[in-house]
């Protein structure tokens, strides 16, 4: 089996590498449509350490020593002489609207991937979390609102649902606009109610601290007694001498009997001895343990290292599996990627006008984090982890930064109005600008992910 560190590595350079190809495939077949000729498709930056040449242009397809992007090098009049007979393959030759459509290609090309994805996920059927909330915690939103154990919420905002990662990013947008979330509601008894939720208190700043712990929303634990089914490795469980099939019945002489009363005990004592009683066959054990401390998102809490034994009849009532028929599947996927990249527009806007903190800016450590825990999660979180990442770079590239997709459409936005292109000296200077924000953005993205990484 693969260790975590590795996995996470290869999760990090598949993805990037998919998007990569997907981005610059986007470039290299308009211009190809376009009538310019490509001399080479690069994957990654510097040094060439593979390459071929394939095709009627003999176009030479590289990989490069460094691996954080690539690019498509068109034949260009800007770049060296070019031959008199291939001049109208030059892409300085082509009319407005087909550089436009060039540049504009990759772009493009990511957020179709995001949609094929999440269209193909759609259509298979993904696995989430029901919509079944916990007791919120006390002098929260969530419990001002009424909220109570085992409310499934049905509708957010007029908009029915089917999960709790809809309910998630439903209140993540009312919170981007600053305004309540309305909650349609159904208790244990089978009443539906409608109920307010107060998300408009909360401000951007809670993007960065768990915004849907802070208005009080969890999720319902599971009712599962308090029996182990793995012991993770490396773990206090495992130094403890715990093995799959205990059953935990006391901890520090308190009787248990689910596996939430585990793991809330777990959590609280974060460093500190728990003594716990473990039915193990016909014997009774005492064992000893200290709870690992974790910090995660600001919080510190205690993390023991094992999991419950599945009950499947638990699994059915928290998972429901959420699929759809081919065109609902692919309207589905246009609208999650057309509203994905709306907010993530909005958020970038927001940062720029100081209104949202730059500690949401992520870099290659952080998506790398994240990539392996979706793929140890399973092929669909780490698909759809891919369509997020797909959609970013996306809309990144699509910012009218010079060096950046956006920046050159910039350009061709002045060209058009001047009616001629813009001086060299104006490229060159916007070259430089571009390349100084590019580098500020991943230098501040960059202190982030070590920030996290080090002080949580």
């Amino acid at each position: 089996m693969l260790n975590a560190p590795f996995t996470y590595l290869l999760a990090f350079v598949v993805a990037l590498g998919l998007l990569v190809v997907v981005h610059e495939f986007g470039h290299y077949m308009v211009a190809r449509l376009c009538g310019v000729k490509v001399l080479r498709f690069a994957v990654g930056f510097g040094k060439v350490i593979w390459s071929r040449k394939l095709g009627p242009d003999q176009t030479e397809w590289a990989l490069c020593s460094i691996p954080l992007g690539g690019y498509v090098k068109m034949l260009d009049e800007r770049e060296g002489p070019v031959e008199p007979a291939e001049l109208p393959r030059a892409f300085t030759r082509q009319s407005l609207g087909k550089r436009s459509l060039i540049v504009l290609a990759g772009p493009v090309a990511n957020l179709i991937l995001a949609i094929a994805l999440y269209c193909g996920l759609f259509m298979h059927g993904v696995e989430e979390l029901r919509p079944i909330l916990g007791t919120p915690a006390a002098d929260t939103a969530a419990a001002r609102a009424g909220i109570e154990s085992g409310d499934v919420v049905q509708v957010v905002n007029g908009r029915p649902i089917q999960s709790w990662e809809e309910l998630r990013w439903e209140i993540l947008r009312d919170l981007a606009d600053a305004r309540e979330t309305q909650l349609q509601v159904q208790d244990k008894r089978g009443a539906t109610q409608v109920l307010l939720l107060a998300t408009h208190e909360l401000g951007l700043d809670s993007l960065d601290r768990d915004p849907i712990r802070l208005l009080g929303l969890t999720i319902e634990p599971p009712r599962l007694p308090a029996l182990i089914g793995r012991i993770l490795p490396d773990t206090p469980a495992e130094r403890a001498g715990l093995k799959a099939g205990d059953r935990i019945v006391a901890i520090d002489q308190q009787a248990v009997s689910m596996w939430s009363e585990v793991a809330q005990a777990a959590r609280e004592a974060p460093g500190e001895r728990l003594r716990l009683t473990v039915v193990r066959g016909n014997e009774t054990l005492a064992i000893t343990l200290i709870p690992a401390l974790v910090e995660e998102d600001g919080r510190r809490f205690g993390r023991i290292g094992f999991a419950p034994q599945d009950d499947p009849s638990v699994r059915e009532a928290m998972f429901a599996t959420v699929s759809y028929a081919p065109l609902r599947a692919l309207t589905k996927a246009v609208t999650q990627t057309w509203e994905t990249s709306t907010f993530t527009l909005r958020m970038i806007g927001r940062m720029l006008i100081g209104d949202l903190s730059l500690k949401n800016l992520s870099g290659p450590v952080t998506i790398a984090d994240y990539a392996g825990q979706s793929v140890q999660l399973g092929i669909p979180y780490y698909i759809k982890f891919i369509a997020l990442i797909s959609i970013s770079i996306g809309v990144l590239n699509l910012l009218p930064i010079p060096v950046l997709d956006g920046g050159h459409l910039m350009y061709y936005l002045a060209e058009f109005l001047r009616g001629k292109p813009l001086p060299e000296s104006v490229f060159a200077i916007g070259q430089r600008i571009g390349l100084a924000l590019l580098l500020l953005m991943m230098s501040v993205a960059l202190f982030n992910d070590l920030n996290r990484q080090f002080f949580g």
